[in-house]
C-alpha cells in the first residue's frame, strides 16, 4: 500500500501540567480532505503546528511526504503549505511583494517565480488589491494572501487553519471550490469550527476535545451517529394537537419525543413533535400511516437527516452521553 503523505502516531503535547494534546494518531492519504473540529483549546491548533514543525511534540511522530519533521523539518516543510491561524504576513508589503518574497525563499527564480506568483494570486483573486500594502486590506483579504502563499509552490500536502474565517459568502464559496479543486491531488487538512465547512469540502472529519480524538469518520458517518438519523417531525394543528403527543409518543420504535408547542404562534397554535426511534428502527411509514388513519390535519411531515451539529455537541459536552452519538 502507498504510505500516507501524512502519518501522526502517539502526537502529544504538554505545557507544563496541562496536556494540550494527548496521544493523537491518523493518517491522511492523497486525495483526502480531512475537517479537524473541535471547540476553543481541544488541541486543534497546537496539534497544526506540530504537524507542520512550528512546535516540537512533547511525545509521538510527524511524517509528511515521508520526511520526519522532528529529524528533518526543512525537507517535510518543502512537501506542504501552511495557512497558520490569522494568517499572519509582513503588513507593509503588499500582496505582490509578499507573494513574490515567498516565491523566492521557495527556490523560485525568474520566470518561475513569475508564473508561480500569478497562479496563486488569480487563484485567490487578489488582483485589485495586489499593490495595496497588507496592513490596509480586509480581514478576509488578509485571508487569502494567506492562502496564495500556502499554495504557491503547489505543495502534495496543504494544512489550513480556518480557511474561511471572516470571508464574505461570495468568498467562502470560492475558496471551498479551489480546495475541492486541488483534492485530488493533495492530503488537505482544514481546522475549522464551521461545521457547513465539513459538508461543503471535506471527505472525512476528525472530532478532537480535550486533546484527544473523540470522532473520527466520513461526514456521512458521523451525522449517522446523530439522534436525529431517522427521527421524524410532524407539525399538527391545535384541534388534534393533544391526540397527537399521546398517540405518536406511544408508537413501537419511538425512543423519545421533542414536544414544541405553538400555542399563541402567529401559525395558529398546535405543536411540532419530533420522534426520535430506537436503535435501528424507522419511523417514517409509522408515522405517516397514522397520521392518515387518524385523519389528523398536519401542516408537515418530514424525516430528519444526521445532524453534524448535534453529534458535535454530544462529543464535546459533558452530558454527551445523554441522547447523544456517543464517543
Amino acid at each position: 500500500m502507498p504510505q500516507p503523505l501524512i502519518d501522526i502516531n502517539g502526537l502529544a503535547k504538554t505545557f507544563g501540567p496541562i496536556k494540550a494534546v494527548a496521544g493523537v494518531s491518523f493518517s491522511v492519504d492523497k486525495g483526502e480532505v480531512l475537517g479537524f473540529l473541535g471547540p476553543n483549546g481541544a488541541g486543534k491548533s497546537t496539534t497544526m503546528k506540530m504537524i507542520t514543525g512550528y512546535l516540537a511534540p512533547s511525545a509521538g511522530s510527524v511524517f509528511v511526504s515521508g520526511y520526519d519533521v522532528a529529524r528533518d523539518p526543512i525537507g517535510a516543510q518543502g512537501e506542504m503549505g501552511y495557512l497558520a491561524e490569522g494568517a499572519p504576513a509582513y503588513g507593509e508589503m503588499t500582496p505582490h511583494q509578499f507573494l513574490n518574497f515567498v516565491a523566492a525563499v521557495r527556490g523560485f527564480k525568474g520566470v518561475e517565480k513569475e508564473r508561480a506568483v500569478a497562479i496563486a494570486v488569480d487563484r485567490t483573486q487578489l488582483a485589485q488589491v495586489l499593490h495595496q500594502s497588507i496592513d490596509t486590506l480586509s480581514k478576509g483579504f488578509k485571508r487569502r494572501v494567506g492562502i496564495a502563499q500556502a499554495i504557491l509552490h503547489d505543495p502534495p500536502v496543504l494544512i489550513m487553519d480556518e480557511p474561511t474565517d471572516g470571508l464574505d459568502p461570495n468568498q467562502k464559496f470560492a475558496v471551498r471550490r479551489l480546495i475541492a479543486s486541488m483534492a485530488k491531488d493533495k492530503a488537505i487538512i482544514i481546522s475549522t469550527h464551521i461545521l457547513e465547512e465539513v459538508d461543503a469540502v471535506c471527505s472525512r472529519a476528525i472530532i478532537i476535545d480535550r486533546g484527544a480524538i473523540v470522532a473520527d469518520g466520513t461526514p456521512g458517518e458521523l451525522a449517522a451517529r446523530s439522534r436525529y438519523q431517522d427521527a421524524v417531525t410532524v407539525e399538527v394543528n391545535s384541534t388534534d394537537a393533544q391526540g397527537a403527543r399521546k398517540a405518536l409518543k406511544a408508537l413501537p420504535g419511538v425512543n423519545d419525543m421533542l414536544d414544541i408547542s405553538l400555542d399563541g404562534d402567529m401559525r395558529g397554535g398546535g405543536a411540532v413533535l419530533t420522534l426520535f426511534p430506537e436503535p435501528g428502527q424507522r419511523l417514517i411509514e409509522k408515522v405517516s400511516a397514522l397520521v392518515t388513519e387518524r385523519g389528523w390535519k398536519v401542516r408537515s411531515l418530514v424525516a430528519e437527516s444526521g445532524r453534524l451539529e448535534d453529534v458535535f455537541r454530544a462529543c464535546t459536552t459533558a452530558d454527551a452521553g445523554n441522547g447523544g452519538a456517543g464517543q
